[in-house]
């Protein structure tokens, strides 16, 4: 089944060329099967490219999906139009009496400032805390997994001494959960962060269950109330030329920053990007969308405000 998105929406076109099967929200309306319902709260600077990373990989599921956006009211992104933020995107107060089957929550970049300190940090634990009784179940990513992480359940994040950058191995403590159906052994993931979460930190807390993590790249998923939060440390989601895009940024900003590891062919800039997450990437989405957004949900979204805290 196809992905539900508002009619206009940049990544519609961008996809299409992928051969990817989207359709408007008009064209969806006339078809008679309820969606599930997904909200994304996008943090990233670059909100379109995000959008559409996200979107490729919600499509590749036989669900329909109708997708949301939702904007921090407190925030005004530099690197977005502003005409395309009012097109797609909602504040907070304009769903908070909606329910959803589930919700992305992207990373941010301000990862080293104190979680009090970022402007929107009120808003935003108003926005965990009403995924708690409005959300069936929640993806945290990146910075919103740490800031997920921490205000929930008080895990602290560390600075790194560098960049933790590039493509990193990981392995499954778990394989036996639904969400890591299909998956192998090992597995890569992308990451790019300058702080990080600790699995002693995570063991100390009887709530949460340690599901997956990197002997480089240390903590990668964590669950918690049998999978109504999942907070994830890496960028499955990236698309082949992210890191690169990163990468070269950071370089003519004269940013300290190393070559992407295990990322460029020979581990050389000009050599092309070896994607190894892609597959990894889809499954992660379609598991978390069939077992824990649609499986797990076998009552009308409107009625978890009865289940509490599981």
């Amino acid at each position: 089944m196809p992905l539900n998105l508002q009619k206009n929406l940049p990544a519609i076109e961008i996809l299409k060329k992928e051969h990817i099967f989207v359709m408007d929200s008009l064209r969806a309306s006339e078809q008679d099967i309820r969606p599930l319902r997904v909200v994304v709260l996008n943090l990233m600077p670059l909100k379109i490219t995000t959008e559409t990373d996200l979107v490729r990989l919600l499509s590749n599921s036989p669900l329909q999906v109708e997708l949301d956006f939702m904007k921090i009211m407190g925030h005004q992104p530099r690197n977005t139009p502003i005409e395309h933020m009012r097109a797609f995107y909602r504040d907070f107060d304009s769903i908070r009496n909606d329910y959803y089957d589930g919700m992305i929550i992207t990373g941010a970049p301000v990862e080293q400032m104190e979680f009090e300190d970022v402007t929107y940090w009120d808003e935003l634990k108003g926005i965990f805390e009403w995924c708690r009784t409005h959300v069936t179940s929640t993806l945290y990513i990146c910075w919103a997994a740490q800031a997920g992480l921490y205000h929930f359940y008080g895990v602290p994040k560390y600075d790194l001494d560098a960049k933790k950058f590039g493509i990193f191995k990981h392995t499954v403590n778990d394989p036996y959960l639904p969400i890591f159906r299909g998956f192998d052994d090992e597995f890569y993931v992308p990451h790019s962060r300058h702080t990080e979460i600790r699995r002693e930190d995570i063991l100390k807390v009887p709530p949460l269950k340690l599901l997956s993590e990197s002997e480089d790249a240390g903590v990668y998923m964590v669950m918690a109330r049998g999978g109504r939060e999942f907070f994830i440390t890496g960028h499955s989601e990236y698309a082949p030329n992210t890191l690169h895009e990163e990468y070269v940024r950071d370089l003519q900003k004269g940013l300290p920053i190393h070559v992407p590891e295990n990322y460029y062919a020979d581990d050389r800039p000009s050599g092309r990007p070896l994607v190894r997450w892609r597959g990894h990437a889809n499954l992660l989405y379609t598991n978390w969308l069939n077992y824990y957004v649609y499986q797990e949900t076998p009552f009308h979204v409107e009625d978890i405000k009865y289940l509490g805290d599981l």
